[in-house]
């Protein structure tokens, strides 16, 4: 399995499906070598893990690459700066480039490890994906999370970015996509055949928590949470839009955008222009606990993504006690059916819903309730099995797992 993030480094829904889909495997019987561009102090039992200097296999198999989770051209070349003279001129000039060398590994190892079935995570692993099929003549599955499409809101595409990410599904095997949704761009942007695509929805391990509401902030304020990326595929500028019309109804309400991105300035100032400065707090980039400490101080969680494939924040919310309302435009509205739903752009009926809620007490009773039971018997290992089924589609006679 190539990917390029593995929790607790991980900047998105990515790595947390990686982990998810991996630990239910390994709960099938399943046997997961996982690679990653470069090396983290990763802890895990449940996989084997490759890294560039592994002592294990005795080589090198990649150099400790600096891709980075949703990195685009521009930010890679950042990242490359910071480095400094003394490391820079041993990675690539461009991201593309870099791509392509973090491939050029993959049939290096497919000749020297043992596996059965070749799974890689979206664009940035599909050339690694392309060479170990190459070396070896073992099946490829590609896993798309996102497409460029929805990285670029369909204005702006990345031609060699769509041409890699075509690539990958055209010389796969089968295509595992996280929602319809993303299924209907991947046939109808890529020209890739519907039969040759397998819907798996992502997931969560639902744990049965005992919350506390950890804020000060919560007991005297309605709290209205953002959490994600600040980049065009999140919505967040809908998001202080819907915030600035709530605030004429219920000035009280404290919004907070918990994330980075490449939109974080410009969202700033629109706030700031708005005149509403004073209620919305910008939280930055949050890991660990103090994501959970962020939904459990919320009343509402808001999604407003413009292309979502799938999205896993919402159950996150929902198994933290938190209601959530979502964008129509996210693969989770698939799957979730206990929750509020508005049309991305619709500013007016998602500022609409947003008092509602926060008028009407047995609203948030209503969702919170039947949102947890919705989701209670959820697990990784409900599309791990799914996954399961693809790899003994490819391989034919050939069984694996339990």
């Amino acid at each position: 399995m190539f990917g390029w993030e593995f929790p607790p480094f991980n900047s998105g829904g990515l790595g947390t499906a990686c982990q998810g889909l991996t630990r239910g495997l390994a709960n099938k019987g399943v046997g997961v070598t996982f690679v990653l561009p470069r090396r983290v102090p990763l802890d895990v039992d449940y996989l084997k893990v490759i890294y560039g200097d592994d002592s294990v296999v005795k080589t090198e198999y990649v150099i400790n690459s600096i891709l980075m989770p949703y990195h685009n051209s521009k930010n890679y070349m950042e990242s490359k700066e910071n480095l400094g003279s003394s490391q820079e001129d041993i990675y690539a000039d461009d991201l593309i480039e870099e791509v392509l060398r973090y491939g050029s590994v993959g049939g290096e190892i497919a000749l020297r490890e043992e596996f059965d079935v070749i799974h890689a995570h979206d664009w940035l692993s599909f050339p690694s994906g392309i060479n170990a099929k190459k070396a070896s003549g073992k099946p490829l599955v590609v896993h798309v999370h996102a497409t460029e499409f929805d990285r670029t809101g369909g204005e702006g595409i990345n031609q060699v970015v769509y041409d890699i990410e075509r690539e990958g599904m055209t010389n796969a095997d089968l295509v595992i996509a996280v929602s319809n949704y993303t299924k209907k761009i991947i046939v109808e942007k890529y020209g890739i055949v519907a039969e040759k695509v397998r819907v798996v929805h992502n997931s969560i391990d639902f744990e049965n928590y005992t919350l506390e509401r950890a804020s000060k902030l919560s007991e005297a304020n309605k709290v209205v949470l953002f959490l994600g990326r600040l980049t065009l595929q999140k919505g967040p500028d809908y998001f202080v839009e819907a915030a600035r019309r709530v605030l004429e109804h219920y000035p009280d309400v404290i919004f907070i955008v918990a994330g980075s991105g490449d939109m974080e300035k410009q969202i700033i100032n629109k706030v700031a222009d708005m005149g509403i400065s004073d209620r919305i707090l910008f939280a930055g980039f949050l890991r660990g606990d103090d994501v959970k400490r962020a939904y459990q101080m919320a009343d509402l969680y808001v999604m407003p993504s413009v292309s979502e494939p799938f999205g896993i924040t919402p159950l996150e919310s929902i198994i933290n006690n938190t209601p959530v309302l979502i964008s129509k435009q996210a693969g989770v509205s698939e799957v979730l059916n206990h929750c509020l739903k508005v049309d991305f752009w619709d500013v007016d009926e998602m500022s609409n819903k947003i008092v509602a809620f926060l008028r009407y007490p047995e609203l948030y009773q209503c969702l919170n309730e039947s949102g947890r039971r919705e989701i209670e018997g959820w697990s990784w290992d409900q599309p791990a099995g799914k996954c399961l089924d693809i790899y003994n589609e490819v391989l034919g006679e050939k069984k694996l797992g339990w």
